[in-house]
């Protein structure tokens, strides 16, 4: 028999067909006001005996066996229904109870995990501290509970050399707690970075679910249920304005993997190799050195501000634990996790850093692959501005790609500035020595890292244009110079940003080239310039130094010096203004450091929208956002 289940509209009587063949079945469907008068019955007796069948038959029009066959359909159909909706209950609180287990696993691994380490480090189980129940509860914030429990167990504290001498940067200083790291902090935080550490090795090898990749632009990202399935916890801001950025991307670079693990775990080289992200760097504490010969257990406490692009952006600040393993011959990891320094989070940016890193693998002729993950959370108290609100929100302006695109670069430069690779091309012959060559891109790079950490420009002031949807305005800073290798006296800085709907490749060549500098630099006074020294510094003919000789009747001893690169992420003009006597100083090959150099420049990069038009990547219509920044020292040392 042939039974109507849909919504019980249809009958199971057989009958025969008008061509005579036995057995074959029609289906025949109720009317809506038979089975309106089917379905209230159904609500009061879902079983109906042969009388109130007989009597539903005579009211309806229907066979009796056409009414018997309907209730057993609806039964079924109900008992299905109920069967599914109780499934998915079940699913979802089976769901529910797989976390709950996983966070007290996690929980209890932790446990152990800390009551080893504090009987280590203070010489007594966790079941002799009173006090270490109301202490984990407080998200690392253990100033107080650790002076009571050193004061209690005699033990000792590890004392920083951290006086008003050492300010990390002009506003922030270093919490006042973290003076002193007691025995029981240090023990938490090897616990942070080892939980950071699992985390970080999972999110790098796998993909899927826990990768996806992005609609817009094919970027992977995280896929946010699956993650916090996995990796359940209290997001740190609980602002509406809050938002979370994640991001993977991989690439090889020509550096060897022992040597880049050194660069990374060393804060200066650190700014080094990405000083068009990392404006700032200083390792607080050293916790662990790591074994001697691959750095595995590298364990510091750092602390960084990160700055790119424009004064519009606003810079963001971290105090974070990094902790680097070997966790195969020729692989390391090396994890970054926030740290919570002081009750009050004096981040101007608001910034929180989940486990976020690299991986490096060891590859032949001295290369390395690296997987690059960022992980923040991030409350942006003021509204970004209109022209970097896609770029910020889409997690390209600080995600991986930006990371791992930046360090092929520098990588390359510095394989360059080796003599690694293609030699120096010379006009006329200027730089002769190979130390001089090494000393001229010193003295640029120490340019470009000036130009990217003055970028952020705090106490600008802004003289705002009456319409902002193309173009910023103009941000004026005024600041007095105290850093060795920038000209003394106040020195005033200046930056605007606008859109162009032109070939990112057009407007770098335009700005690069000496033969049309003549139409936008003030400093060559309208007249031509002349390339008399050249250093490429990459494998495209844009990534290179020039020493450019302006024809000014009335400054015959000053020079340019200009450095300029470009990758996927966009490209930079950097150039500065330098006497003849400084810079044959560098191209004889002594120290530069201490050459006064005062950069202005140009930053030109997408603005984070998708590419629009039906063509094909090369025609497609994208608007690129051009950054020009600019300084001028030469006022008396006067208070303002």
């Amino acid at each position: 028999m042939d039974f109507a289940l849909g919504n019980g509209g249809g009958s199971g009587d057989e009958q025969e067909t008008s061509n005579g063949r036995k057995g074959k079945k029609s289906y025949h469907r109720h009317t809506a006001h038979q089975i309106q008068q089917l379905e209230a019955f159904f609500k009061e007796c879902p079983h109906p005996d042969e009388n109130q069948r007989r009597q539903l038959s005579r009211e309806l029009g229907l066979e009796t066996k056409q009414i018997k066959f309907w209730f057993q359909n609806k039964r079924t159909q109900t008992k299905s229904q109920n069967e599914r909706a109780d499934n998915t209950v079940l699913r979802s609180e089976n769901e529910r109870i797989q976390c709950e287990n996983l966070a007290i696993r996690e929980a209890l691994k932790n446990h152990e995990k800390v009551s080893n380490l504090l009987a280590k480090y203070i010489g007594k189980p966790i079941s002799q501290i009173e006090s270490l129940a109301p202490v984990l509860g407080s998200s690392l914030d253990l100033s107080a509970a650790g002076n009571s429990l050193n004061q209690g167990l005699g033990s000792s504290t590890l004392d920083l050399d951290l006086s008003s001498s050492l300010t990390i940067s002009n506003n922030t200083a270093l919490p006042h707690h973290l003076k002193g790291i007691s025995d029981m902090e240090k023990a938490l935080m090897l616990e942070t970075a080892d939980s950071a550490m699992d985390e970080l090795i999972r999110l790098l090898r796998i993909n899927e679910p826990l990768w996806i990749k992005s609609p817009a632009d094919g970027r992977y990202v995280l896929h946010r249920d699956s993650y916090e399935k996995i990796f359940p916890r209290a997001n740190h801001f609980k602002n509406s304005s809050a938002r979370v950025e994640s991001s993977k991307d991989s690439g090889m670079v020509t550096l060897s993997g022992m040597h880049l693990v050194e660069m990374i775990l060393d804060s200066d080289k650190w700014v080094d190799l990405f000083p068009t992200i990392v404006t700032k760097a200083k390792t607080i504490q050293v916790l662990e050195t790591g074994m001697l010969g691959n750095r595995s257990g590298s364990l510091q406490l750092m602390y960084e501000q990160m700055h790119i692009l424009s004064p519009l952006v606003p810079p963001r600040e971290f105090y974070f634990i990094r902790h680097c393993q070997q966790i195969e011959l020729g692989i390391w990891v090396i994890v970054d996790v926030s740290y919570d320094c002081s009750k009050e989070n004096t981040s101007p940016s608001r910034s929180w850093r989940l486990p976020s890193g690299c991986m490096i693998q060891e590859m032949a002729n001295g290369c390395s692959k690296v997987t690059w993950v960022e992980h923040v959370e991030v409350d942006d108290k003021t509204q970004t501005h209109r022209l970097y609100r896609d770029l910020i929100c889409s997690s390209i302006a600080y995600g991986a790609e930006r990371w791992v695109v930046t360090l092929k670069r520098m990588c390359e430069r510095f394989a360059y500035s080796m003599g690694e690779t293609t030699p120096t091309r010379e006009v006329g012959g200027v730089i002769s020595l190979p130390e001089g060559r090494r000393s001229i891109m010193k003295l640029s790079h120490r340019m470009v890292k000036n130009f990217c950490g003055i970028l952020s420009m705090s106490g600008k002031l802004d003289f705002p244009q009456l319409s902002e949807v193309n173009n910023s305005g103009v941000r004026v800073s005024v600041r007095k110079s105290t850093e060795a290798g920038q000209p003394s006296g106040m020195i005033v800085s200046a930056a605007t940003s606008l859109w162009l709907p032109l070939p990112p490749q057009n407007v770098f060549n335009f700005f690069r080239d000496e033969k049309t500098r003549v139409q936008w630099d003030v400093l060559s006074n309208g007249n031509a310039v002349h390339e008399i020294a050249h250093i490429g510094n990459g494998a495209h003919p844009g990534n290179c130094i020039s020493v450019i000789r302006p024809f000014i009747p009335t400054e015959n001893n000053m020079l340019m010096l200009q450095e300029s690169f470009i990758d996927t992420m966009g490209s930079l003009v950097v150039y500065a203004p330098i006497d003849i006597p400084a810079i044959n100083i560098a191209m004889s090959g002594e120290d530069s450091s201490d050459i006064p150099i005062l950069p202005s420049g140009f930053i030109i990069s997408g603005d984070g929208r998708p590419e629009t038009g039906t063509g094909t990547a090369s025609t497609k219509r994208k608007f690129w956002k051009v950054r020009w920044f600019t300084s001028y020292s030469g006022f008396p040392d006067i208070g303002i």
